[in-house]
């Protein structure tokens, strides 16, 4: 998984998470890797990312990753999965 800051080379704790357009009233993932259950296109806030103005970021400042295979870990560490926009399914975060 690599090293974010002080975060371990390996998983440590792991959650089922569900994609959500609100990412003032959803669950941070806090620097998390996402394994996909089901392949399709991601929309992700990375971790750290803010907007122009050095603010929390917005569902305009996500990048959406497509085509990942079901089965597979997307090798970026998010902070949101943004719904629209996805379609990859039964997700998991690990941190």
């Amino acid at each position: 998984m690599g090293q974010y800051r002080n975060q371990p080379d390996f998983g440590t704790s792991a959650v089922e998470i569900i994609a959500s357009d609100d990412i003032n009233n959803t669950t941070r993932l806090n620097g998390a890797c996402l394994f996909i259950g089901n392949g399709g296109s991601a929309k992700v806030i990375l971790r750290g990312m803010t907007d122009a103005n050095g603010n929390k970021p917005t569902e305009a400042d996500a990048v959406i990753f497509e085509n990942i295979p079901s089965g597979t870990f997307l090798p970026v560490i998010v902070d949101y999965v943004i719904a629209t926009g996805s379609t990859v399914g039964a997700l998991i975060a690990i941190k």
